[in-house]
């Protein structure tokens, strides 16, 4: 049987919605002159994304093609039913896609070069020497874990945690327990939870113009975190499996590439910064960041090959976070709950079934967050369950005896433990200072789709004057 190309699937659907669209426009009519659609006082569009992230979360074998699905039909309930915050129709969609494209790109450009970067690093021999450094004993396995931390601070969490996950297979034996495992995870959420270079999540919030310093204090939650559950995921495995000190004699660290990872990095925080103090509303034409770090990977492939065999499945992988991202966007945010501490504790394990990158993009959307306890808790909450996160999906390709929901949570106990420690510490210590308006873009003008609108005690869209 022929596979199902998932992109053009949706693209396929999104065309014949517009065809329909344009061929009755007693649609674009309706848009305003119906009232928003309540399902047990829930709006439908939380409905159609919750069965998106339901489906993501059953079918792991089929996230690209659901993903896009529930993208199309989410588009098409908007178009058809109630309509954008820009308006009605197709105009209104079109100037919602204009008002987003600039984020989006970002992400698209960011998400493919951070893809090329880890593997520069993982190719630079760092990982390779590190696991002689490691003590002997169970402190052994502590370091390992504070080392993917550290590591997770720079790469992409996932990138963090296969290299955690390939140093433990080479320290213990090939024999590593579920609850370690659980902690490689929780270490690489947590280590990316306080950089806007770190997790998806994060940079999505610095795309969005939250400053990093704003982000960065999710670290005092995420180091108390790390001590917590380090020990005792260190002690299980070391009863299952000590460490072994045998690493490989005559390894070499190649430095160019190390260079070109840290030329990436600096380029784009500097890009950011010169931008957002000399030229700000270039961040609003165009995608700055994610150009910043395509202009250094492009610049020095004479000096070492970016790995472009793995571009193929990076894309796939993008275009479904993309999708889910695109389908946020399009949630009407004025009927979530108010933004508090308690909503973000909530949130992070909420983010442990489903995928953290929509949770994030409905809370940026929303705003009114104290932006570092969003960052540890949709962060690092996503570890408590292995499908919770994508490093975590991506450690259990590599070891598929995690996959299971009773096991991880029976012996990853200590990582749900650590994120309620780690959340209430950043409370009683920093307290919580939301920031109710974080954004540098302006909103475009919103169309008037209608000379009649609809208002009453619970506005789902809002209507331009």
């Amino acid at each position: 049987m022929r596979r199902i190309d998932g992109a053009r699937f949706f693209w396929v659907i999104l065309v014949a919605l517009a065809f329909v669209a344009l061929a009755d426009p007693v649609y674009a009519a309706a848009a305003t002159a119906v009232k928003p659609v309540y399902v047990f006082g829930i709006p439908v569009d939380f409905i159609l994304f919750g069965l998106t992230l339901l489906g993501v979360a059953l079918f792991h074998n089929h996230t690209l093609l659901v993903a896009l699905t529930g993208l199309a039909v989410i588009s098409a309930y908007k178009l058809i039913v109630t309509g954008f915050k820009f308006g009605a129709g197709l105009a209104g969609f079109a100037l919602h896609i204009q008002h987003e494209w600039v984020i989006l790109a970002n992400l698209f450009l960011l998400l493919m070069g951070f893809a090329l970067l880890s593997r520069y690093f993982e190719k630079s021999g760092v990982p390779d020497v590190m696991p002689a450094y490691l003590p002997d004993d169970w402190k052994g396995g502590v370091a390992l874990l504070a080392i993917v931390f550290v590591l997770s601070s720079f790469l992409d969490n996932i990138a963090a945690a296969l290299i955690g996950g390939t140093m433990a297979r080479h320290v213990f034996r090939g024999k590593v327990h579920i609850g370690y495992l659980a902690a490689i995870v929780a270490a690489s959420n947590a280590g990316g939870s306080g950089s806007v270079v770190g997790d998806t999540a994060t940079t999505m919030m610095w795309i969005d113009g939250i400053s990093p310093l704003s982000v960065v204090w999710a670290y005092v939650a995420a180091v108390v975190a790390l001590a917590v559950f380090a020990v005792p995921a260190a002690l299980q495995q070391h009863r299952y499996s000590p460490i072994v000190r045998d690493a490989p004699s005559g390894l070499r660290i190649e430095w160019i590439r190390v260079g070109i990872v840290a030329a990436i990095l600096i380029f784009a925080i500097g890009a950011n910064v010169t931008a957002n103090l000399r030229f700000p509303a270039l961040l609003d034409m165009l995608p700055v960041i994610g150009l910043a770090v395509w202009v250094v990977i492009l610049a020095a492939a004479p000096l070492r090959q970016p790995d472009w065999e793995i571009m193929p499945e990076t894309f796939k992988g993008t275009i479904f976070l993309l999708a889910l991202v695109t389908s946020a966007s399009l949630m009407p945010v004025e009927e979530l709950p108010i933004a508090s501490w308690q909503t973000a504790l909530g949130l992070g394990f909420l983010s442990a079934i489903f995928d953290n990158i929509p949770l994030t993009a409905l809370a940026l959307k929303q705003g009114g967050y104290d932006w570092g306890y969003l960052a540890y808790t949709v962060g690092f909450g996503g570890s408590m369950i292995w499908f919770g996160s994508s490093a975590g999906v991506a450690l259990s390709n590599m070891y598929p005896e995690a996959k299971s929901v009773g096991l991880w949570i029976r012996h990853g106990w200590h990582v749900a433990l650590a994120y309620v420690i780690g959340f209430f510490v950043m409370l009683v210590i920093l307290g919580w200072h939301p920031q109710p308006d974080h954004r540098k873009r302006v909103d475009l003008p919103r169309i008037q789709a209608s000379p009649t609108v609809v208002m009453d005690g619970n506005i789902v869209r809002r209507h331009a004057t």
